[in-house]
């Protein structure tokens, strides 16, 4: 079977982006300087980018969201970027998942409260890979799904049984974290690692799944990402255990080899929001793998995307197609180191 494309599967949430003037204190205000509407969500937010990124790729999704105004609108977002949603169900169950996405015009860091509803409904039974000939799936998101996160027919939990079964099926995977506590995420996590063939995460959330401390006062310990990394390696089945932060990102690869690159240098008056930015490093390095380039090629999209998404204080609306982001990052240019 020859396989193409990318199939996602998880949290599809609608995001009410709002850019505040200043981050309030409690029970203090802020103004809201400008607001919109999208889709957001592991499942949503890789699906949407790898579209824009290759509008010719084949790119399917599997999902659970409410049989509401929300979850048509999330329905309508599929179709508007051509993503095949066979595996997306509505029910009438529950409400559609929402987040307010936060961000201020002083750092364009984000901030999340969410409410999950749909996402408490997931199962492995509403994953069915028979007869799907795509060639990577990307599955998250681990602590936000609560019938996912529990155990499930004799696996520590339902990840474990859904990334078990796309394998089977001749998949590779990848998962994509929430930020929950570390010890949360060594629960939830590190059972699947030996199903993984693909991990791209945080810095902190490498930490977690690793138990390593990989962030100190705020500030990323590069070398202590790369032990993280390879210590997480060593535990799975992973071709790839890839770790992105603001200034740059590490690769550990199955082979011994490791893999930095710095990010790039985007000018502070460009960046509108960090929402997003993490999926959208995820999806240009999932591109570049899926498309056999060099790992550091691939590195380099990854941060070339992540850069293109920083426009906008939604997560996918300025992302490119690939050769643009490219370019967009060699305008801006490359920081010179990570430190």
């Amino acid at each position: 079977m020859t396989r193409e494309g990318i199939l996602t599967g998880g949290t599809w949430c609608v995001d009410r982006n709002l850019l505040l003037d200043r981050w309030p204190h409690e029970n203090g205000r802020a103004d809201i300087v400008s607001e919109e509407q999208g889709g957001g969500g592991s499942g949503c937010n890789m699906a949407i980018a790898i579209k824009k990124l290759a509008p010719d790729m084949p790119v399917a999704t599997i999902a659970l969201v409410g049989d509401d105004s929300d979850g048509a609108y999330l329905i309508g977002e599929a179709d508007k970027y051509g993503i095949d949603r066979s595996g997306m169900q509505a029910t009438a169950e529950s409400a559609t998942d929402h987040t307010f996405a936060f961000a201020t015009v002083a750092t364009g860091q984000r901030t999340h409260i969410s409410w999950f509803g749909t996402s408490h409904l997931l199962t492995p039974d509403h994953f069915d890979f028979t007869g799907d000939t795509h060639r990577i799936f990307h599955l998250g998101l681990p602590g936000v799904h609560r019938l996912m996160d529990g155990p499930w027919n004799g696996d520590a939990n339902g990840w474990v049984t859904t990334l078990r079964k796309a394998r089977a099926a001749g998949l590779l995977t990848n998962i994509e974290l929430a930020s929950i506590a570390p010890e949360r995420l060594i629960a939830l996590v590190r059972p699947c690692l030996p199903y993984l063939d693909l991990v791209v995460v945080n810095d902190h959330e490498i930490g977690g799944i690793a138990g390593i401390e990989t962030v100190r006062d705020h500030k990323t310990d590069v070398d202590a990402c790369i032990a993280a990394a390879k210590a997480v390696s060593a535990e799975s089945a992973a071709q790839h255990v890839v770790v992105h932060f603001p200034k740059g990102a590490v690769v550990a690869s199955r082979d011994g080899s490791v893999v930095t690159r710095p990010s790039v240098n985007a000018p502070p008056a460009e960046v509108k929001g960090a929402n997003g930015a993490g999926d959208a490093f995820a999806a240009g390095f999932l591109y570049g793998f899926h498309q056999g380039w060099s790992v550091d090629a691939a590195l380099a999209l990854a941060h070339a995307t992540a850069a293109a998404s920083l426009r906008q204080i939604s997560t996918t609306a300025s992302i490119e197609p690939w050769k643009g982001c490219l370019a967009l990052a060699d305008r801006w240019g490359w920081r010179d180191s990570m430190s």
